[in-house]
Parts: structure tokens; sequence; C-alpha cells
């Protein structure tokens, strides 16, 4: 079975979770970036990133090639924003619906606070699919790096080897 990561990282937490389960799993890596940055400091990367993620905008995306005919699972990574993905993964899937229908899932969520299951609910409706293989949250894991978190990131993948 191969594996590809699709992912959004605004602050590295996200990015920092797929470098520690690309190698266990195996899997290729697809970072989504917009043409257009999110603000990453201040109230402008809540009132920016929230506003975007509540109004479901699909933001252009910096040009990307996957095929996805070569990959079984899907494993999405993404900040929480709003309690719902973000908006890149929403372009990306928008981009890609047929190439993603048949295919399995899964999704893991950083968060600084909470809403990542409203989000998990939000991202299975946005691609049809009616549940994914393995969920997983993450608390800051890049932020406030610690054993007990990364032994958490390493036991998602160990649980998407199956």
């Amino acid at each position: 079975m191969k594996d590809l990561i699709v992912y959004y990282s605004l602050e590295g937490n996200t990015e920092y979770v797929v470098n520690r389960i690309k190698d266990k799993l195996g899997a290729d890596v697809l970072c989504l970036v917009p043409k257009k940055a999110y603000s990453s400091k201040g109230a402008m990367k809540f009132l920016w990133g929230g506003k975007s993620a509540l109004m479901q905008e699909k933001p252009e995306l910096e040009e990307y090639e996957i095929d996805l005919s070569a990959y079984d699972r899907i494993i999405f990574g993404f900040p929480v924003w709003a309690s719902t993905f973000t908006p890149p993964l929403r372009t990306f899937i928008n981009e890609n619906r047929e190439s993603l229908s048949g295919k399995r899932f899964a999704a893991f969520a950083c968060q600084a606070g909470n809403g990542a299951e409203k989000a998990f609910d939000k991202l299975e409706k946005y691609i049809n699919e009616t549940s994914f293989e393995q969920t997983a949250i993450f608390l800051d894991p890049k932020a406030r790096q610690t054993d007990k978190k990364d032994k958490s990131i390493d036991a998602f993948a160990d649980a998407l080897k199956g």
C-alpha cells in the first residue's frame, strides 16, 4: 500500500508531525502552499485565517504535480482553524475530487485549543467519506514538544501501518 500525506502547515506544528510519520510509513509528502501566504503573527493570523476557514474559501495554490492514482491512502494533516480544516485542503480536494474517489483516508489535526473533532466531521463530509481509518489530534506538537507528544505521533503512525 502506498501512502501520500497531503498537508498545510502555518507555524510548523503540522510539518513537525509529517516529518515524524513519513519515514515510519514510507509515505510521500505533498505540502500545500497558498500563493498568498496567511499571516502567522498577531491578530491578523486569527482574523484572516478564521474568516477564510469560516467562509470556506479555496485559496489559489502554488503549482504542484502529483499522480494520485499511485496512492491507495491519503493522509490529511492540518491546523484547526475555527473548528474546521484549513482552506488549502479545501482547494486541493476540490481540484482533485475525481482522483480522490475510491481512496482510503486518514487525518490528523494540530491545535492549540479545540475543534478538531468538528474539523474531522467537516472534512469527511467534504470528501464524501463516511469515516477515516484513523484520526489523531496533537496539541502544539512542535511549539510545546515533549516525549509524550512524540510518542503519541509515533503511535498514530504505527496504527496506520496496521
